[in-house]
């Protein structure tokens, strides 16, 4: 059930993206719900991999490069996606900013603070 909402928290997310940047144009909320599995995908087996080849610059940028591939996760989205555009790779790392932003203050809004109990 968790997974559920996480999953719809952040389509939302991804739904709500084009009302604060103009480079961002999503279709409708189905899309967005597969974008954000797209992105899910992405980030559970690609993104590890990246970030492991790019651990050098990571560690000389001091993590900063880190926001770099999570455009770089949306930009290829937007190239799978046929109903989902970004105009630019670094509207790409924007929209991937303001992604987490949204989808970490609705996710603690709605799920508010787990508890774990000894």
């Amino acid at each position: 059930m968790r997974l559920l909402l996480g999953w719809l928290i952040n389509a939302a997310a991804i739904f709500l993206l084009p009302y604060l940047l103009a480079a961002v144009n999503i279709k409708d909320f189905g899309t967005a719900m597969v974008v954000a599995l797209i992105i899910g995908l992405l980030n559970t087996f690609i993104r590890p991999v990246l970030l492991l080849l790019t651990l050098p610059v990571n560690v000389v940028t001091l993590g900063l490069f880190t926001l770099v591939i999570n455009g770089l996760m949306f930009w290829v989205t937007s190239r799978l996606v046929d109903d989902f555009t970004i105009t630019g790779f670094w509207w790409a790392v924007l929209a991937a900013v303001l992604y987490s932003v949204i989808s970490s203050l609705i996710a603690s809004v709605l799920l508010g603070e787990q508890r774990t109990e000894d």
